[in-house]
């Protein structure tokens, strides 16, 4: 376990009702600012965990209230299970969320008030995610993604994944909120590119872990139907052949799901995220599996080696 730095610490009280908010950043200056402000509307605690920016994200977090840790990055799971375990959260409830992210003013009131009156047994609160790519809303073609984000303390741990890992309840039901929450990226096409090649390498490891029987998928009834639903959905499409799946679901998302009628924006976001992050995804998965010549064992092999129980105890 290592606290590499701390930056600011604030008096904590425990109060029912109370909403610790876990950032996770890095070169996250044109964002930070709108999340914090955006979340001191109703959190009690603010906490960013930054993997050694090298712009002005720790500084511009802590000028506005947060309490700024840093951490050296493995992966998201891995990132935010060290937050779980080493930040000193008094508030009953934990909210996560990403820098990029904001809560819709509907979302900030419908949580105030559900939050001082939910049943003993509910320890978890989903909400949708909407898309904003380019400055547009993305109306089309993607169905709203229903995540857990918010859960009592105590009562949720994150999946140790290397991609579409999401929060489980170990116990207790789960409430959906009525009102979304945006991810609002302002970087350009360039960045974002060079941040989907790096998630494609983490799907293509997914992807061939979830092949190879090599990661459990059942937890994630305990993170709400719609998180589960979207599991077996991913179960499905791995049972496709590679690159097609993924002209395959462009074809769905952009004609079949109207996401042309998004315009240009809509377009540059189903061929960008629905085809050509998924067909760079198969291609590492290619080139690995290529690697050991299509030898099941030793791809098997391989994943185990690397990638299953790799976790430092911190």
């Amino acid at each position: 376990m290592e606290i590499l730095q701390i930056f600011s610490r604030k008096e904590l009280s425990m109060e029912k009702g109370s909403i610790a908010v876990i950032i996770l950043a890095f070169n996250e200056e044109k964002h930070i600012e709108r999340c914090i402000e955006n979340v001191k509307q109703f959190a009690s605690e603010i906490f960013v965990v930054d993997s050694y920016s090298t712009d002005k994200t720790r500084e511009i977090a802590q000028n506005f209230g947060a309490d700024v840790y840093t951490h050296k990055w493995e992966n998201y799971s891995r990132q935010f299970s060290w937050a779980l375990k080493n930040l000193p959260i008094q508030s009953e409830w934990i909210l996560r969320l990403d820098a990029d992210e904001y809560l819709s003013t509907e979302l900030i009131r419908e949580i105030t008030a559900e939050i001082n009156q939910v049943a003993e047994n509910v320890n978890g609160f989903t909400a949708q995610r909407l898309v904003i790519f380019l400055g547009k809303y993305i109306k089309h073609g993607i169905l709203p993604l229903i995540m857990l984000r918010l859960f009592r303390r105590g009562y949720g741990f994150i999946e140790d994944r290397q991609m579409d890992e999401h929060i489980v309840l170990t116990s207790g039901e789960v409430h959906a909120l009525k009102h979304p929450f945006y991810d609002d990226n302002l970087n350009g096409i360039t960045w974002w590119t060079n941040k989907h090649n790096g998630y494609a390498t983490r799907e293509a490891i997914d992807l061939l872990m979830t092949e190879y029987g090599l990661l459990d998928n059942t937890s994630i009834q305990s993170g709400g139907t719609h998180s589960a639903s979207i599991r077996r959905k991913k179960l499905k499409y791995i049972r496709l052949p590679l690159f097609w799946r993924a002209f395959f679901f462009f074809i769905l998302r952009y004609i079949f799901r109207l996401g042309f009628l998004d315009g240009k924006e809509g377009f540059l976001w189903h061929f960008l995220q629905g085809f050509w992050y998924r067909a760079l995804a198969d291609a590492k998965v290619f080139e690995i599996k290529k690697q050991f010549r299509f030898d099941d064992v030793a791809i098997k092999q391989y994943l185990i080696d690397n990638y299953v129980h790799t976790a430092t105890n911190e």
